[in-house]
């Protein structure tokens, strides 16, 4: 079993010009409650599902499990999902040691762009490069999951 250990953060500067890679991502949860999350999604030309425990004290580390399924296993499982489907595009970006995968929101998240940097240990230093914002690691606000719920768009 993997444990993920990644930190996030608001982006407010321009990172486009430093990525080496996109990907339009859409997923949708069959389940979204903190101790479990069910996730499916296409990524590019990919199938997954993904479960995710819940977070550490911090909220930087928590169990993550994934495997490729084909996109038409995808895409009926997105009929089963929760409502509300997030839609975004995954930039690639290196920073140091590091890449960071910042998501860039459209729709109901539309003008929300985060980044999450992955770690081997939640005290890992790693470079900050002048685009990263405010640090919202444990924000749970900021999960997909919970964007799902209450977008980006309900909270001005």
């Amino acid at each position: 079993m993997a444990q993920e250990i990644e930190r996030k953060f608001l982006v407010v500067g321009d990172f486009k010009a430093s990525a080496f890679k996109q990907t339009r991502i859409t997923q949708g949860y069959l389940s979204s409650v903190p101790e479990r999350t069910v996730r499916v999604r296409v990524k590019g030309e990919k199938g997954f599902i993904t479960i995710k425990g819940i977070g550490s004290e911090s909220g930087a580390s928590r169990f993550e499990w994934e495997k490729e399924i084909p996109v038409a296993e995808v895409q009926e499982l997105l009929k089963l999902c929760e409502p509300g489907v997030i839609d975004k595009t995954r930039y690639l970006v290196k920073a140091g040691e590091h890449t960071f995968e910042v998501d860039e929101f459209y729709g109901d998240n539309e003008g929300l762009t985060v980044a999450e940097v992955e770690l081997a240990s939640e005290n890992e230093a790693f470079d900050k490069p002048a685009w990263l914002g405010k640090e919202v690691t444990g924000d749970v606000k900021y999960y997909n999951s919970m964007l799902m719920k209450n977008p980006y768009k309900n909270w001005k």
